[in-house]
């Protein structure tokens, strides 16, 4: 009972405003590309320059010249815009991106968020997410509600190293829709067929409901 990575990437992207300018991370946060609703155009951003590009290729068709961020190809369309790397992280840190969203390795009920980590398997430097977390108006993680071991990923303090301190504002899981607030994790949405103790037991922290929690609802993709 749970959400697909493709049906959680379909539901973070039903909070994007039209012409949100937006950041996505690398590996599972790019799909949220593929599910913007109908009437609605976010202008998609990436580390290393290029701003307004399109959906990817057709295979086989790639132009390797045309990559975003994690070495995937895309294309251009009107009004695409490429820059210096520098410039590009000019507009990170200037506050000039609307939303970024981020998957995660823990997420804490303050808002810290740890996306990356040390060791033999581990992402060999932080990146450019310490730049997004701290200069994105919003913030969003995309995630599963735990690991593949079944250890929560919400938690009250995050055990790995930190990506940033009070940034996340919002939780997209294979199982709810979480907001922190005031130190807390607010819960939003939660699958129908799942009661609140049962998600409660699988939140490394306290779950708080102060209205009345919709449902969480995805088509089939």
């Amino acid at each position: 009972m749970k959400l697909s990575a493709t049906q959680i990437a379909w539901r973070a992207a039903q909070d994007i405003e039209d012409g949100a300018y937006v950041n996505l991370g690398i590996g599972f946060p790019e799909m949220v590309a593929k599910f913007q609703p109908p009437g609605r155009q976010a202008i998609f951003h990436t580390e290393n320059g290029i701003l307004g590009f399109g959906e990817a290729p057709a295979a086989g068709s790639e132009d390797w010249d045309l990559i975003n961020a994690g070495k995937k190809a895309v294309t251009i369309k009107p009004g695409t815009a490429f820059f210096h790397h520098a410039d590009s992280f000019a507009m990170v840190r200037g506050g000039h991106l609307d939303v970024a969203i981020l998957g995660a390795y823990e997420v804490a009920e303050t808002g810290d968020l740890a996306n990356w980590s040390t060791g033999p398997k581990g992402v060999p430097a932080v990146g450019g997410a310490m730049d997004l977390v701290h200069g994105a108006k919003r913030v969003a993680v995309i995630t599963d509600h735990v690991t593949k071991d079944g250890k929560p990923k919400l938690v009250q303090r995050c055990s790995l190293p930190l990506t940033g301190v009070g940034c996340v504002t919002r939780i997209y899981t294979s199982h709810a829709v979480i907001d922190i607030e005031s130190g807390h994790f607010v819960l939003r949405e939660k699958l129908a067929g799942l009661s609140f103790d049962e998600l409660q037991s699988m939140t490394g922290a306290t779950l708080h409901a102060p209205q009345p929690v919709a449902d969480l609802v995805a088509p089939s993709l």
